[in-house]
């Protein structure tokens, strides 16, 4: 199938690594031309090798703090000077941070807003009058199955997730008029930096395999891989999606209680 992105101008952030990184790749490989940013330079060096002996397809790199407006600022600039617009928007920069109610304080909350919704917030309202002069704009917010059935001590993720959510929602009604369409992807358990960790510490003698398919509670019976989530976000910002907005899909083989 033809997703109809050939030539398209893409936006990935938190793209060093991870979800980010391959939907990056993703998207270069159906022919889009992809701006990857993060805070940290020699990451964005290295993901920028990696797609292109993946794909054979340049793509460039902005380092960028979601956190801080000007920096956000700039990258919308320099992928217009080098691209002339902008047509998708990939908000994914941000971190796990789930912890007891009573144990987080002011500024980690105040961090992870700043970081996961109002990171999304900022990008949105620099890049939005060039996804207006698109012929088809496309914003996916990178959430989490947490911010729709929050659990306990799963704060202050669960909660910045769920305004993410909101923000989507509420966007893609503001937004379709002007042919934008704004999803959000509600991830589970991803393949990660984060899952590796936890696997060399909690069962350092099973293979990845084993230790994949030892959560039961994961109706798929394993944890995701990161090209299942890029494919999703790839389709949603791609024309094979051009009828879908305001959804929310969860990437998660099944654990999430609610559809």
């Amino acid at each position: 199938m033809d997703l109809g992105l050939q030539g398209k101008v893409a936006i990935v952030t938190g793209a060093s690594k991870g979800i980010g990184l391959q939907t990056a790749q993703t998207l270069a490989q159906e022919g889009a031309n992809v701006v990857i940013c993060a805070r940290r330079e020699e990451r964005l060096q290295t993901a920028v090798e990696e797609i292109k002996e993946a794909t054979g397809k340049e793509v460039h790199y902005v380092v960028c703090d979601v956190t801080d407006d000007e920096a956000v600022k700039n990258v919308v600039t320099k992928t217009v000077e080098h691209f002339d617009g902008i047509d998708i928007l990939v908000n994914n920069a941000g971190t796990s941070s789930a912890n007891p109610f009573m144990t987080v304080d002011d500024d980690l909350w105040q961090g992870d807003l700043d970081l996961k919704l109002f990171g999304a917030i900022r990008f949105i309202k620099a890049a939005l009058p060039y996804l207006q002069a698109a012929d088809q704009g496309a914003i996916v917010n990178v959430t989490a199955v947490g911010g729709r059935t929050p659990g306990a001590a799963s704060f202050p993720t669960s909660v910045s997730r769920a305004a993410g959510q909101a923000l989507t929602k509420g966007l893609s009604k503001e937004l379709g008029p002007d042919n934008i369409r704004v999803n959000t992807v509600c991830m589970g358990l991803i393949r990660s930096e984060q899952i590796e960790k936890r696997w060399q510490k909690e069962a350092p003698d099973k293979t990845w395999e084993e230790f994949s398919q030892s959560f039961t509670d994961i109706p798929l019976g394993r944890i995701g891989q990161t090209q299942e989530a890029a494919n999703t976000i790839t389709f949603l910002v791609s024309q094979a999606a051009s009828y879908l907005t305001g959804v929310a899909i969860n990437i998660d083989g099944g654990s999430a209680a609610v559809l």
